[in-house]
């Protein structure tokens, strides 16, 4: 069903592909857009190794959420590491494309748990009650996603292959 690396040797490993994911903050997430047009919008996301799915939240309404309820479709793209080498009119480059089906998380406690996956990600200094606390806050205006995850792909720059 997908498409295997034409340039092989280049390919990451799943281990390589996971801990980018896990390590990066944001990636551009595609989903097909508004009359065909493809729709990539840059968000934050906590990847699950343990579930298989990376997870991300939206507002209750909205472009995004839109197009996943037309078609639950989507990849996402992480960049790891985009260093322009003029020297050799080239880009040293790692990057991973996970590919899945999005789906609304709407039963409790699995939403609940997807926010708080991504609260710890991005402020992991924060206590419990301060995290409580601020998903609290903005819960009710909230709406968490799933992407489950059915292909990843990783590549790096020819140059940063280890020989």
């Amino acid at each position: 069903m997908f498409r295997q690396m034409r340039r092989a040797n280049q390919q990451l490993s799943q281990q390589e592909c996971e801990e980018i994911l896990i390590r990066a903050s944001s990636g551009v997430l595609s989903v097909s857009g508004d009359d065909g047009y493809p729709y990539g919008v840059p968000l934050s996301y906590v990847y699950d190794r343990d579930n298989n799915a990376i997870y991300f939240h939206c507002a209750k309404a909205g472009h995004k959420l839109d197009a996943i309820r037309r078609n639950d479709k989507a990849s996402l793209c992480v960049i790891a590491k985009d260093d322009v080498v003029e020297s050799e009119y080239t880009t040293y480059y790692k990057s991973v494309i996970v590919f899945g089906k999005v789906k609304e998380i709407t039963q409790e406690p699995d939403k609940t748990i997807a926010v708080a996956k991504l609260a710890i990600k991005y402020c992991p200094q924060d206590s419990d009650n301060g995290r409580e606390e601020e998903i609290n806050r903005y819960y009710p205006a909230l709406n968490a996603l799933e992407l489950k995850i059915e292909h990843i792909s990783g590549k790096q720059a020819k140059e940063l292959i280890r020989r």
